[in-house]
């Protein structure tokens, strides 16, 4: 069979995160979506997501295909199901479709399939927060999944450390005088990954692949710093897609940063509301400020956005693509992308300028923005105008 992660509706409620990418790109854990369903399958999934995204994100037909919803996360007995499905049957998880099997094209609709409802419990990506609330469960399962049968490399003796068996640590990965309480739950420390001196970490924890954690760095149970990023400062029950920096000083909690942010030198995020009610963050399919349910909810950061030294987020901040904060004081709940200011005021960051900062940016990294990128930010600019009426 042939596998295809499909985008359900979720996927406007996950945004700003997903403006930029599908759902099966969405990072849980040490693994994004997509790479999960891959070994799970053995196989390479491919992506049936929004048109301007298809491109960077191809879909691959075949005669028969299996379509999965994106917004799940795959265990063992789910992928049983999944594997016995019919041509022309679908899983369900009450009115939910889980997977469909079918010939050619997604299907409009699958009333004359054969219904067959899912025994597994089968963990959900709905909402922006549900990243950092399934995060350590995944740290834990993607952890069993990468590592089973395979030996860890040996940590230096400089380090301190606590439950080494629950330690894994690639090729290439440097960790030096560090102290790694792994009582609490996994560490996953990346290939080429470091650790530098006085860095206190407690797991779960995830440390993907040429990423670096700064000097005295407090790292806390429940996050995920996902590849070629840097980060230093204190951080909580968070996940850092990739290719993204805090390095400094500067407290990160219950929080999601996407690909292509830098957060300045003391940025702090609030993930606690002074009354301990329940947090509202903005959501894009109502188009106003959603219950979450938590008391703790910090910063929902989509790519290419950057924060200014001293910047304070509020509790259950979110910041759009390509968004400039800064200003002394808190800024808005809900920053629209594209925009350049701070508590003071908001003005448009002409598309151009992002583009050319995102050039360099890449350039940096030894990447190419390439034409199909730049396609992708100039429809999310068009997209999200009617949020800038500043």
């Amino acid at each position: 069979m042939n596998y295809i992660l499909f985008d359900s509706l979720s996927w406007n409620d996950l945004k700003p995160l997903t403006f930029t990418r599908p759902i099966a790109e969405l990072r849980c854990g040490i693994l994004t979506i997509r790479e999960k369903w891959n070994l799970y399958l053995k196989t390479e999934c491919s992506y049936k997501t929004q048109a301007y995204l298809q491109q960077k994100f191809p879909l691959h037909l075949q005669n028969n295909n299996v379509y999965i919803n994106a917004q799940c996360l795959p265990n063992a007995s789910l992928i049983a199901e999944i594997r016995a499905l019919d041509i022309n049957s679908v899983l369900m998880q009450n009115d939910t479709v889980i997977a469909l099997a079918c010939t050619g094209e997604f299907p409009e609709n699958v009333d004359n399939f054969t219904h067959i409802q899912t025994k597994s419990e089968c963990a959900q990506i709905l909402f922006p927060w549900h990243i950092f609330l399934l995060n350590t469960s995944e740290i834990e399962s993607d952890f069993e999944l990468l590592t089973k049968g395979r030996t860890s490399q040996v940590l230096s003796e400089t380090n301190r450390v606590i439950a080494p068996h629950n330690i894994f640590v690639e090729k290439g990965a440097s960790v030096e005088c560090a102290t790694l309480n792994a009582q609490t739950g996994k560490m996953y420390i990346g290939a080429n990954a470091q650790i530098m001196e006085g860095a206190l970490i407690r797991g779960p924890f995830a440390l993907c692949e040429h990423s670096s954690i700064k000097m005295g760095a407090k790292i806390y149970e429940g996050t995920t710093i996902g590849p070629h990023s840097k980060v230093g400062g204190e951080v909580q029950n968070s996940v850092i897609f990739g290719y993204s920096n805090k390095g400094h000083d500067g407290y990160l909690g219950n929080s999601v940063i996407g690909e292509w942010c830098n957060l300045g030198a003391d940025t702090n995020n609030s993930n606690l509301k002074n009354d301990y009610s329940e947090v509202k963050v903005w959501n894009y399919t109502t188009q106003r400020f959603k219950k979450t349910g938590l008391q703790f909810c910090g910063l929902i950061m989509g790519d290419y956005s950057k924060s200014a030294i001293n910047t304070m987020f509020n509790t259950g901040t979110v910041v759009g693509v390509s968004a400039n904060v800064f200003g002394a004081g808190f800024p808005r709940n809900f920053t629209p992308s594209f925009s350049w200011g701070g508590p003071h005021g908001l003005d448009v960051y002409p598309l151009a300028k992002s583009v050319a900062t995102a050039q360099r940016v890449f350039e940096r990294r030894g990447k190419i923005f390439s034409q199909i990128d730049n396609d992708i930010l100039a429809y999310i600019f068009a997209e999200t105008e009617q949020f800038r009426r500043f």
